[in-house]
C-alpha cells in the first residue's frame, strides 16, 4: 500500500476533506457575494469595499493567539464543530436582519466568521498531529494545499454565479447550509481525548507559556522570520498585479483575470506533484525551494515586458508556491508537541498576516514613489532572505524531528 494510498484511507482525513470542501464553498460564496453585493449598495465605494478586507483580518491579530490558546484547552473535534454552528447561526441572524431591511449587517457575517476560524483552524491542526501518522503528515498537508488551489479556480466563478444569479438572499443561504453540513460531517471524526482538569493552569498562564515555547526555541524563531519576509515580499507585489498587464505589457486590465488563472491551475499542479513525492523531499528543503523559486520568478514578473514570458513566470510561481504552505506547516506540525500546537499557530500566523498588511497597506504609495520592476525587485530579494534563514533548519532539523517524536512516545 503506498502511503498517498494508504491515508485516503484514514477515516479522519476522508472526514476532514470532506468538511473543509463544505466549508470553502461556504467562504468563496461568502467572499464574492458580500463582495458584488456591498459595492452593489455602495455604488463601488472602495471605503465600504475595503471594510470587507477590514473585518476579514482584523480578528487573525486581536483572537489568533487567544484562539490558539483555547484551541490547546479545548476539546479540538467539539471546537470545530461549534464553531461551523456559530458560524451557521450568524449567517441566519444575517438573513433574517437583511429580509427586515438593514443590508450593512452583511459586514458581521465575515466578521463573526473569521473570529470563529481563529478558534477553528489550529483545532484542525491539532486533530492533524492526533490522527495522521508522522510520516502522512507533509502527504496531508499537500492535499489540503491542492484542494485549497482548486477552490481559487473555481471558488470566484461559484460565488459570482450564485449572487448574480439567485440573488443575496439565497446566497447567505448557501453559506449557512454550508456550515452546518460542515458541522454535521465533522460529527464523525474520532472522539476527543478525555482533557484532565486538573493539569490545566489558568487561560493566561497557557497563554504566557505558549510564547515561551515559541520564543525560547531557535527554531520557531527561524520559522517566525521566514513568516515575515514572506509577508513582507507578497504584500508588495498583491495589489500590483494590474498594473503589470497595463503599464509592463501594456493590455487592457481585463486581462488580470488570465494571470491570475495561471497562477492557480500551476497551485493545483504543485499541490499534487508535492503530494506524490512527499516521502521523498523533506519539508525544510520543500520551504527553502519553494522560497528560492519565488523569489525569480518575482523578479522576472516584474522585469518582464512579454505577455508570454509573463504568463510563464506566473505559472512557475504558482507551481512552487505550494511548497511554501505545505513545507511550513508540516515543519509546525512535526517540531511541536500536541499539547502547544494551537499556540504556537497562534503566534506565528499572525507574523504572516501583520507583515503581509502592512506592505499591501504601503503599496499604493510605494507605486507612485518607485517603478514596478524596483518593487517587484525589493518582493524578490525579500523571498531570497526567507530562503536563506531556512538554512540553519536544516542543521538542526532532524535532531528536533527525532528529539520531538521521542517526546511524543513518552
Amino acid at each position: 500500500m503506498t502511503p498517498t494510498g494508504s491515508i485516503f484511507r484514514n477515516r479522519f482525513i476522508q472526514a476532514i476533506m470532506l468538511s473543509a470542501i463544505l466549508l470553502q464553498i461556504g467562504i468563496w460564496v461568502r467572499n464574492f457575494a458580500i463582495l458584488l453585493f456591498v459595492m452593489e449598495k455602495t455604488n463601488n465605494n472602495p471605503y465600504a469595499v475595503s471594510l470587507i478586507s477590514v473585518v476579514e483580518f482584523a480578528p487573525i491579530f486581536l483572537f489568533s493567539i487567544i484562539g490558539g490558546t483555547f484551541a490547546d484547552r479545548w476539546r479540538p473535534k467539539k471546537t470545530m464543530v461549534w464553531c461551523d454552528l456559530l458560524s451557521a447561526l450568524s449567517v441566519f441572524v444575517v438573513l433574517i436582519t437583511i429580509i427586515f431591511g438593514s443590508w450593512e449587517a452583511i459586514f458581521f457575517v465575515t466578521f463573526i466568521s473569521a473570529i470563529l476560524s481563529q478558534f477553528s483552524q489550529p483545532s484542525a491542526m491539532k486533530l492533524f498531529k492526533i490522527h495522521v501518522p508522522l510520516e502522512q503528515l507533509q502527504t496531508g498537508m499537500a492535499m489540503f494545499q491542492t484542494l485549497m488551489a482548486v477552490f481559487m479556480i473555481i471558488g470566484p466563478m461559484l460565488g459570482t454565479f450564485i449572487y448574480q444569479r439567485f440573488g443575496i438572499q439565497t446566497s447567505i443561504l448557501v453559506m449557512g447550509i454550508a456550515f452546518l453540513l460542515s458541522a454535521a460531517v465533522l460529527t464523525l471524526l474520532p472522539p476527543d481525548k478525555i482533557v484532565d482538569k486538573n493539569k490545566m493552569t489558568d487561560f493566561w498562564g497557557e497563554l504566557k507559556e505558549g510564547c515561551r515555547y515559541v520564543f525560547n526555541r531557535r527554531e520557531f524563531i527561524l520559522l517566525g522570520s521566514v513568516f515575515v519576509m514572506t509577508g513582507l515580499a507578497v504584500g508588495i507585489i498583491q495589489p500590483l498585479g494590474i498594473f503589470i498587464v497595463m503599464e509592463r505589457i501594456g493590455l487592457p486590465k481585463e486581462n488580470l483575470q488570465w494571470l491570475l488563472a495561471a497562477n492557480g491551475a500551476a497551485m493545483l499542479i504543485g499541490g499534487g506533484l508535492v503530494m506524490s513525492l512527499a516521502k521523498k523531499i523533506p519539508p525544510q528543503k520543500l520551504l527553502a525551494m519553494g522560497l528560492f523559486i519565488n523569489a525569480v520568478t518575482v523578479v522576472g514578473v516584474g522585469l518582464s515586458t512579454n505577455w508570454t514570458l509573463t504568463l510563464a513566470f506566473e505559472f512557475l510561481n504558482g507551481l512552487f508556491m505550494p511548497c511554501i504552505h505545505i513545507g511550513i506547516n508540516t515543519l509546525i506540525l512535526k517540531l511541536t508537541q500536541e499539547e502547544f500546537i494551537g499556540r504556537v499557530n497562534g503566534v506565528l500566523n499572525p507574523m504572516f498576516m501583520g507583515a503581509m498588511v502592512i506592505t499591501m497597506s504601503l503599496a499604493g504609495w510605494l507605486k507612485v514613489q518607485f517603478s514596478l520592476v524596483s518593487m517587484f525587485g525589493v518582493s524578490g530579494l525579500l523571498f531570497l532572505l526567507g530562503m536563506l534563514l531556512t538554512v540553519p533548519l536544516f542543521k538542526r532539523t532532524g535532531e528536533l524531528l527525532a528529539k520531538t517524536q521521542k517526546q511524543e512516545c513518552l
